[in-house]
Parts: C-alpha cells; sequence; structure tokens
C-alpha cells in the first residue's frame, strides 16, 4: 500500500488533472484498437491507472466500461467484425485481471461493490458459451483476481459458484483453458486450503481423470495441484508437531485434514505409472519439465507429507519391477525408491535401503543411459540421507562402482556418480574416527586422480559435469582424513599450474569468456580447500605462486571469479598470519574495487570477509590501509542500491579492523559508531518474519562491531573516549532485552558485549 501510494503520488505530482483525464479516455478507447498488441497494452496501462484510482473512488468510468466491452454484443452495422470483437473482450478481461493483480499485490482496501462488480465481470466470461480465446483470458483473470476476492471467498455461495465456474473449465475442449483452469485450483489451494473441504471430491475426480488421459501440459498442472497440497500440508503438520513438542494446543484453526494421507491408496498408482512416460530424447543440459519429472517431484513431496505411510504404498512397486528386464519399469521403480528417501524414518526405510545396494550396484552397469543415470542419483540420494544404512561390506564396490564410471559413461552418468561421492564424502563430516584415517583414505588417491581427469574429459562442459567433479573434489579434501594431507601437497601445485594456464585460454565469443572465468573459480575453490588442509610450512613455498595468480583473476573485469579469487585470499591470510602482510601493497587496491562494486553484492560481501581475513591475520599492519578501506565501507553502508545482507557483516568488520589496530581505529571513532548507533534504530514489525531475521542479524553485526571496538581500544589503552558513548551502547542493549523476537546468538552477543563494556568502562 506504501508502495502504491508513492506511485500515485508521483503519478499527480507529474501529471496534472486534465491530461489525466484524457490519458484514461485515450488507453479505454485503445482497449477497441483493431491492433492487438495495442489493445494488450493498453490493457497494462488501464490496469496500472485503475490500481492508483479505484482505492481512491476516482475513474468511475473505468468499470463500466470494461463490463460493457465483456458483456456487449455488437451488432453488424456497428462495423466490427466478430474477430475484433472477440479481441475486445479479452482485452478488457486482461485488463480486469491485471487490476485484481496490482491490487491484491498493493493490497488495496477498496469498495467491495466494485470488487463483486469485477468478478461478476470475470467469472461471465468463462461461460461456456464463450469463444475459447475469451474463457481463456477469463480463467487467467480469475487466478490473478483470487487473492483479491478473499471476501467473496469467504461466502459459501458466492465460493460455490466460483468454484463451479472453474471447474466446468478444466473441461472445455481447449487445452490452454484447461491448463488456466487447474492453475487456478492450485492457486485456490495455495491460498484457501481451508476452503477446499466441499470441493476435494470432485477435484480428486478431475484431476485423476486428466492425468491419466489428458494433454501433458494439462496433465502437468493437475499434477501441480498435488504438489501445492503437500505443500501447504507439510506446513501445516510442521506446526502442529512443533505444538506438541512443547505441549501447546492448536488454537485458530482445525487440525490439518491430511487429504494426501487419504488419498495415498489411489494417488501413489497413478504417480507410479505417470514415471512410466519417460522421455527418452530429453536433453538432461536443457529444463526440460515432463510428465514422468512431474511424477517424481510429486512422490519426493508426498513422502515428505505423510512420512511413514508412503513405504508401504510405494515398496510394491519398486520390488515388482526394479529387476524388470523393462527399462522404462528399471527405471521408474528406481526412481520412485529415489524419491521416498526423504520423509520416512531411517527406521522404516532404512531396511529397504540396505537391501537395494546390491541391485543399485549392478544396475549402474545397465544397457540402458537413463536407468544407470537414475540409479547413480538414487545412490546419491542414500549417500545424503542414508549412509549409515549402507551395509560396510559393500562399501568397497560403491566407492569402486562410482569411480568406474566417471570416465567410461555419459556426461549425464558421470555427473550423478559425481553428485554420489560428493555426498558420500560430505557424510565424513561428523566422523568422530581418532585414527588418523578412515574408510575412504585408500580410495582417495584414485578418486582425486580420476575426478580430476573428469573435469577434463570429453563433454566436461554437459550436464554441469565439470562444476560437479570440481565440488565432489572439494568435498573429498575438506573431510579427508589426516592420512591424505601429503597427497593434497602433491595436488597443489599441479592445481595451481592448471590456473596458470588459464590465463592463456582464447577468448573469441562471450561462451569462451564465461568458460575462462568459470574454470578459473572452481580452481580458486580448489586451491582455498587445500589451503585449509595443509601445514603453514608446506603452504609458504607456493604462497607467491598463489597470490600472482588470485590478483591475475582479480584483474579481469567484472569477472565471476571475483568471489572465490577474494575467499581463497583470505584463506591464504588466514594461513600465513604475519607473514600476508607483503601482499598488502599489491592487494589493496583489488579490495577496494571489491568493496565498491555494489552491483555484483555477494563480491562486496566476499570483500568485506576479506577485511576481516586480513585485519586477523595482519593485525596492525593493516594501519596503512585503513583511511580507504574505513571510507569504502563507510560508503557501502550509505549506498541505497546495495544489498541488505552486505550491510551487516559491514558493520562487523568495523570491530575487526578496531581489533587489529587497536588504538590507532580512534580516528575512526564518531563516523562508525554514529553508524551503529542508526543501525541500532532499525526495526521490525512482529508480523514481518523474513524482516526480524534479517534484523537480528543486523543486530549481530553491531553487537560484534562494538565488541571489537571495546576491545581495541581497550588494548590500545584508549578506552576512556568511549566513555561519551557509553549510555548509548547501554540503550542499544536494553533495547535487546526488551525485545521479544531477539534470537540467541543476539542475546549471546549481547551478554558479551555487556561484559565488555563493564570490564573496560566501568
Amino acid at each position: 500500500e506504501i508502495l502504491r501510494e508513492q506511485k500515485v503520488t508521483r503519478y499527480k505530482t507529474a501529471v496534472d488533472v486534465n491530461t489525466r483525464v484524457s490519458l484514461k479516455t485515450l488507453v479505454l478507447g485503445t482497449l477497441r484498437s483493431p491492433v492487438t498488441a495495442a489493445r494488450h497494452t493498453a490493457a497494462q496501462a488501464c490496469a496500472e491507472l485503475a490500481a492508483a484510482d479505484l482505492p481512491n473512488n476516482e475513474w468511475n468510468e473505468f468499470l463500466p466500461a470494461l463490463m460493457k466491452n465483456v458483456s456487449d454484443e455488437v451488432s453488424a452495422d456497428e462495423g466490427v467484425n466478430a474477430v475484433l470483437h472477440e479481441g475486445i473482450k479479452v482485452s478488457a478481461l486482461e485488463c480486469l485481471g491485471f487490476t485484481c493483480e496490482l491490487l491484491a499485490n498493493y493490497n488495496a482496501d477498496i469498495n467491495q461493490d466494485i470488487t463483486n462488480q469485477m468478478l461478476t465481470t470475470i467469472v461471465g466470461g468463462i461461460r461456456s458459451d464463450r469463444p475459447d480465446a475469451v474463457r481463456l483470458a477469463a480463467t487467467v483473470a480469475l487466478k490473478n483476481s483470487l487473492m483479491f476476492t478473499s471476501n467473496n471467498m469467504e461466502n459459501l455461495n458466492e465460493r460455490n459458484m466460483i468454484m463451479q465456474t472453474i471447474c466446468e473449465g478444466t473441461q472445455c475442449t481447449e487445452p490452454r483453458v484447461r491448463v488456466a483452469a487447474y492453475e487456478c485450483i492450485g492457486q485456490i489451494a495455495y491460498q484457501y486450503y481451508d476452503k477446499l473441504a466441499d470441493y476435494m471430491t470432485t477435484i480428486f475426480q478431475l484431476t485423476f481423470g486428466t492425468i491419466k488421459s489428458d494433454d501433458e501440459s494439462v496433465a502437468l498442472q493437475a499434477i501441480e495441484f498435488w504438489n501445492i497440497l503437500c505443500e501447504e500440508e507439510m506446513e501445516l503438520i510442521d506446526e502442529e508437531n512443533e505444538l506438541a513438542t512443547v505441549g501447546e494446543q492448536l488454537e485458530g484453526r482445525a487440525p490439518c485434514p491430511r487429504y494426501v494421507a487419504a488419498a495415498l491408496e489411489h494417488l501413489i498408482p497413478l504417480l507410479t505409472e505417470v514415471l512410466t512416460k519417460q522421455d527418452e530424447d530429453a536433453d538432461a543440459d536443457e529444463d526440460t519439465w515432463n510428465m514422468a519429472m512431474a511424477g517424481a517431484t510429486c512422490i519426493n513431496l508426498v513422502a515428505n507429507t505423510v512420512e511413514d505411510k508412503v513405504v508401504p504404498a510405494v515398496m510394491p512397486f519398486v520390488q515388482a519391477n526394479i529387476q524388470s528386464t523393462e527399462w522404462r519399469l528399471k527405471e521408474a521403480s528406481t526412481m520412485a525408491f529415489g524419491s521416498i528417501l526423504e520423509g520416512p524414518t531411517q527406521a522404516v526405510i532404512g531396511p529397504f535401503v540396505n537391501q537395494s545396494i546390491p541391485i543399485l550396484l549392478t544396475a549402474l552397469t545397465d544397457a540402458h543411459t537413463m536407468v544407470k543415470d537414475t540409479t547413480a542419483w538414487t545412490l546419491g540420494r542414500i549417500c545424503d540421507l542414508h549412509v549409515l544404512a549402507i551395509p560396510q561390506d559393500l562399501f568397497p564396490s560403491l566407492v569402486t562402482g562410482l569411480t568406474n564410471i566417471l570416465m567410461t559413461e555419459s556426461p549425464r552418468v558421470s555427473s550423478q556418480a559425481c553428485f554420489a561421492l560428493h555426498n558420500l564424502a560430505a557424510a565424513f563430516a561428523l566422523d568422530e574416527n581418532q585414527s588418523g584415517t578412515n574408510a575412504l583414505s585408500p580410495y582417495m588417491p584414485t578418486l582425486l586422480q580420476t575426478l580430476l581427469q573428469v573435469t577434463e574429459r570429453d563433454g566436461w562442459d554437459e550436464c554441469n559435469l565439470r562444476q560437479q567433479a570440481y565440488e565432489a573434489v572439494n568435498v573429498l579434501i575438506q573431510h579427508s582424513a589426516p592420512d591424505c594431507v601429503p597427497l593434497f601437497e602433491q595436488m597443489l601445485p599441479v592445481i595451481l599450474d592448471r590456473l596458470q594456464g588459464s590465463f592463456a585460454m582464447a577468448v573469441l565469443t562471450n561462451e569462451d569468456r564465461e568458460t575462462k572465468e568459470a574454470l578459473q573459480g572452481l580452481l580458486c575453490g580448489l586451491v582455498q580447500v587445500i589451503e585449509m588442509k595443509i601445514e603453514k610450512e608446506k603452504l609458504v613455498p607456493y604462497a607467491d605462486n598463489i597470490m600472482q595468480c588470485m590478483l591475475q583473476v582479480l584483474t579481469s573485469k567484472n569477472a565471476t571469479a571475483h568471489e572465490e579469487a577474494f575467499m581463497c585470499t583470505g584463506a591464504l591470510a588466514d594461513r600465513l598470519e604475519k607473514d600476508f602482510e607483503k601482499y598488502l601493497p599489491h592487494l589493496h587496491p583489488y579490495v577496494l574495487s571489491g568493496l565498491r562494486n555494489f552491483e555484483a553484492y555477494q563480491v562486496c560481501a566476499v570483500a568485506v570477509g576479506l577485511v576481516g581475513d586480513i585485519s586477523r591475520a595482519v593485525e596492525a599492519a593493516i594501519l596503512p590501509f585503513c583511511d580507504e578501506i574505513i571510507t569504502a565501507l563507510l560508503e557501502s553502508l550509505q549506498n541505497s542500491t546495495l544489498h541488505r545482507n552486505v550491510k551487516p557483516p559491514v558493520l562487523s568488520s568495523f570491530g575487526d579492523v578496531a581489533l587489529a589496530i587497536g588504538g590507532g581505529f580512534e580516528k575512526y571513532l564518531q563516523v562508525t559508531l554514529m553508524m551503529l548507533m542508526q543501525a541500532s534504530q532499525t526495526k521490525a514489525p512482529d508480523d514481518d518474519e523474513d524482516l526480524i531475521d534479517y534484523i537480528n542479524i543486523l543486530r549481530e553485526g553491531i553487537l560484534e562491531a562494538y565488541t571489537g571496538i571495546i576491545q581495541g581500544m581497550k588494548d590500545g589503552k584508549r578506552a576512556q573516549v568511549l566513555l561519551p558513548y557509553k549510555d548509548s551502547m547501554l540503550g542499544f542493549l536494553e533495547q535487546l532485552s526488551n525485545d521479544n523476537n531477539k534470537d540467541r546468538e543476539v542475546l549471546s552477543k549481547a551478554i558479551g558485549c555487556l561484559g565488555d563494556i563493564a570490564s573496560s568502562l566501568g
């Protein structure tokens, strides 16, 4: 509503009354233009003007004109042919739909009579005696109006009329109308789930019939209804479970009716049948959406909604077909199994996972690519979700089986094998084995060598293969046992040679440039991971080479690899500590450029993090560069276009710099504390969860800054200069103590900050 009022104010300030009247008359008239594009554009323009005027009870001519365009029958002597007449109706309905959507987005409050007239006109356009083009425009308009017409949905008779009209639309002979009708049903499931009870039997019958036998575009939208239903029920059930955990009662609504669980017996056989409608010609690199993919997505959502109940519903199909000689049944059953791995408990799905591993390992060498692809994906899901259910005696076969297909199978299958190895390595993140080795150590040389070969094999540029392989290498290194460190010491010069070689890659097209920058980003990321694993004395001989490579990456203008280069540089600073100082004069211009890269805010955020890394590493040695760094940080806070997520780390970085330079921070004290005090006044309404989360992150940054500044001033024996600011800091802490929306991190940091104030300022 505030946004709408701002737009209206600008519009009315810039355009005088007479011009506005003429403008509105002109666009209304253009809705009857013989030019289709002109009518469509006029519909959008009319909607914008109406959204500005209707909440203020202005432009009384708007709605009657549109209603006339939709409802009037034009006689032959008016000189309007049938095609144009139909187009006028379509444009009027488009305009009504656009208007409703805008009013809903603005949360505008308009007279209910106007809403009723708009809805009546739209619903009238869906009548079965209307031409298909008119019915389509009306159905789309109805979908756009659903949020705006919430009062009508509360009225049983009006709701019945709306639902009847939509359901009739699903039977239209024109597929696009049927698609739009199912989009309406999905929108109603999302917005008015609590109103579905009276219509679920009909919707059940309609969607099932459509999924079985209608055109694919329509069937996909019918499946989407069940996806939306699952998502709504998951949210409701999670809320009920959370309340039950703390012993509280559900208030304000009835318990979730669990339509998905009630339909499970019929829904799962329908979806498993859908899984057998694979598209062999679908390009794995394209965002192709087909019936089999939609069915798998829906089964996954069903599994997350009904949890353990899905296992006895799906497993008979899986067990009957997972070793079938018919590839479609074999692939479909494997996909069904992979799709229910998330949702059910380990106790229920675990035994089936245990039994499936030998069968899946055999299927990795199946004759059909789609079977191998889905098998590798399913193994990846098992490694991610149920790694403990993998039989220990089959672990060697699993690792070997996945490694063997990396170079021999298609990029599509190889990419899935990388995904599986990535998840298998990630499972060792919580490995508490103190022996200095783990189950993956014997395979690491072969795994790393093969994965690095994959990044340059034929087809590396298909199915995201190169990125998947490098990411698998990164995770294998991150979660490796200590006995693998010598291997990484040998890898580092090889990776640096690759990075050096990338600078000589020819760039003739934009695609060449993107490929080069993507490779450099991946290599920078791999160098960073290795830096964090090897000892400092082993890293120092390569430090100059690493920095030369990072500076060369940063020399490229607007390169996508800047983010990774900054992170790699930060990791190097962390390992070298004071030995990093010699690189500061060379790195400083690039840090400033990153801090001022407001458009690529992710790069800016990483540059801010690098300031903290360098501050902690070199401490007081950063002082000669602080004037420009602090200025750049202040500019970022004052820039209104910078993404808000960058601002909390910017505030926190003041604390990092203060800790590093101690009393040298005094010259920046007034301006930085003023920024912190301004930021501390930011508040969030109690009903805006996203903003509450952001404010908590912002306050963490403020508290980290205060803590760093206080400790830095104390270490520099200049704590007394903070006395004039003590009351404002304590006032902020008092504000936090009275805020029920603060999270545990904010509370913890606030307590720490209070302790620092007490010990430093008394």
